[in-house]
């Protein structure tokens, strides 16, 4: 009896000693957290003012975290055209290059959900943002952009009680972003049944694109009192409009500079008066903390939403001063940021 007792104690004290060494290298683990770890961003365009801005601000925080040592690399990738399979074939070749995180800008919800699987099933943490995607190993940062058309109405509805025609621009064909706005403002209409919207075109969220599909309309509508957009299209509209003689009528603007410095010229020559509103491009930055959040063992709900960012005719002037030349009102987060929405989703 007293050998069994010894040996029961000499196993007792292996395990221990097991469990103490499985307990200093988890904790060994959870101190290296993302240092050391490699995060993509996987972009499927860069075409207009909006994902330039992304892009940078990418570029500015993550540069800072990679010097800091928060992780060892945070490189952008961005494919030549707006298409489905490079993409896929972009998150593959990422998998292989042996990143541990995937930030990624979708050009679809649903066609990348075979390649975003193949990542998570490498051990990749894929976090979809802006064009978010539907894969449920993913995470997912989204605004609410059905409200973010909608939303345009009921700025509508206040200033034009007795309603109008409306021209609705929309961003680019077949992505996630362009369908939800798209479908809050159907929203909109139907709640405020005095509009009534008599031309659509699509403008790929950028200012050229949108002047020239309004120019091409235009002669086949009626009067248009107000144009409902997406974002960096406003301008366009705006030009498009003044190169057919024809009344500006009131254009929901979407943050970028140009925009914004067009209404500023409007306001100060005759009182001209609209709103504008647009998801902040650093949102990219938020992704990234979000990545390197999971990589660091912290617990992050699937689903997170962030607030779109507005401007009205009272803040019109301090946000233009705080927007650069060419680019787009913006909004960059800090790991601080990332953790109050991490926290507001749970």
């Amino acid at each position: 009896m007293q050998g069994r007792g010894k040996l029961i104690g000499i196993i007792a004290v292996i395990v221990i000693a097991v469990a103490a060494v499985f307990g200093y290298l988890q904790f060994q683990k959870s101190q290296e957290g993302a240092a050391g770890k490699k995060i993509a961003l996987s972009n499927n365009y860069a075409g207009n003012s909006w994902r330039q801005s992304m892009l940078k601000s990418w570029d500015k925080v993550t540069k800072k975290a990679v010097a800091d040592g928060v992780v060892a690399e945070a490189t952008a990738f961005t494919t030549s055209e707006n298409q489905v399979t490079e993409q896929a074939a972009q998150i593959q070749n990422l998998i292989l290059q042996g990143y541990d995180a995937i930030v990624l800008n979708a050009a679809s919800p649903d066609a990348l959900n075979g390649a975003v699987k193949e990542a998570c099933d490498a051990g990749i943490v894929v976090v979809s943002f802006d064009g978010i995607v539907t894969e449920p190993c993913a995470w997912r940062i989204a605004v609410d952009f059905a409200k973010m058309g909608e939303v345009q109405l009921d700025y509508l509805n206040e200033k034009m009680p007795n309603g109008g025609n409306l021209l609705e621009i929309r961003g680019l064909a077949g992505v996630f972003v362009d369908d939800e706005i798209h479908k809050g403002i159907e929203a909109g209409v139907k709640k405020y049944s005095q509009f009534k919207v008599v031309g659509s075109v699509h403008g790929d969220w950028t200012q050229t694109v949108a002047q020239k599909a309004v120019a091409g309309v235009l002669p086949s509508l009626p009067e248009v009192a107000a144009v409902v957009t997406q974002g960096g299209d406003g301008y366009g509209a705006a030009q498009a409009f003044k190169a057919a003689s024809r009344p500006t009528p009131l254009i929901i603007m979407g943050n970028r500079q140009d925009e914004l410095a067009w209404w500023k010229e409007q306001k100060d020559a005759s009182g001209y008066e609209t709103m504008s509103v647009s998801i902040a491009p650093g949102v990219s930055t938020l992704a990234f903390w979000v990545a390197q959040q999971i990589l660091d063992g912290k617990e992050v709900p699937k689903d997170m939403i962030v607030p779109f960012l507005r401007i009205d005719q009272a803040n019109l002037e301090s946000s233009l001063a705080n927007t650069e030349q060419g680019g787009v009102a913006n909004v960059e987060y800090t790991l601080e940021d990332a953790q109050k929405v991490i926290a507001a989703a749970k």
